[in-house]
């Protein structure tokens, strides 16, 4: 219960609601057109999804000073990779905040000529640029992690006997010049990777969360700018699934990847 408080006080936690509430609402949405719903209903279901939206929208107003705030922590990150990806990244977050506020005026009425679709074009460039970055950051956390676990697998398994994990004989494979064991060698080669991407991501769930809910949210631009149609259904799906991941990294901090 008290985290639960100190979540719903969070102006934060309230934008995550409203976006967990308007990807719901697309994708019931698709669903009723899907099954052959009136379309009094899906009218209704549409404009509730377009009022969350415009809700989202004024709950977000100065988020672009703290997304800039962000990146000036980010530039004295000691790793060079990480203080690029992530300085970056909230720079386009910043940019990508601006343009959703000048859409908020101009659907609120404020600035009725403002060209709606010019910004909202470019508001998901910047909003795709952003999620590139994290992703390139979660790759980058993940390469590293993976280099540590095997190092420390290679240790552990010196006085094995070349024993790896899932019980295979490394001694066992034939070497380069030995008939057909190349295949097998790449194989394993392969199935070890697997074997130690699982482990890291597992032992790491920030990492794993925020892989998945940038994963999720890359679909979202990618329909909007037309440079993959994934459609409204899987769209909703994807937004909701992210809506949801980081409605419990507020809940859990724990769970929230750092820096």
């Amino acid at each position: 219960m008290d985290a639960w408080v100190r979540f719903s006080a969070q102006s934060q936690a309230r934008e995550r609601l409203c976006r967990a509430a308007q990807y719901a609402c697309s994708l019931l949405g698709h669903a009723l057109q899907r099954h052959g719903a009136s379309p009094e209903l899906q009218k209704q279901f549409r404009q509730l999804e377009g009022h969350l939206s415009l809700g989202r929208k004024l709950l977000r107003l100065g988020n672009s000073a703290d997304a800039l705030e962000s990146a000036k922590r980010a530039v004295h990150l000691s790793d060079v990779v990480l203080r690029f990806c992530i300085t970056v990244s909230h720079l386009n977050r910043a940019l990508y905040f601006a343009c959703d506020n000048v859409l908020w005026a101009g659907k609120s009425g404020l600035a009725p000529r403002v060209d709606q679709e010019k910004w909202a074009q470019r508001s998901f460039r910047y909003y795709l640029f952003s999620l590139i970055m994290n992703l390139s950051r979660d790759a980058y956390e993940i390469r590293l992690l993976m280099e540590q676990e095997s190092s420390a697998c290679s240790r552990r398994l010196k006085g094995s006997g070349g024993v790896v994990p899932g019980g295979i004989e490394t001694g066992g494979l034939g070497g380069p010049g030995t008939p057909g064991g190349g295949l097998p060698q790449l194989a394993l080669k392969l199935r070890l990777q697997v074997l130690l991407l699982a482990r890291v991501l597992r032992g790491h769930p920030p990492l794993l969360l925020d892989v998945v809910r940038n994963a999720c949210d890359l679909f979202i631009p990618l329909d909007k700018l037309g440079l993959w149609r994934c459609g409204p259904g899987i769209v909703g799906l994807c937004g909701l699934v992210s809506s949801i991941l980081s409605i419990l990294t507020l809940i859990y901090p724990w769970l929230r990847l750092k820096p």
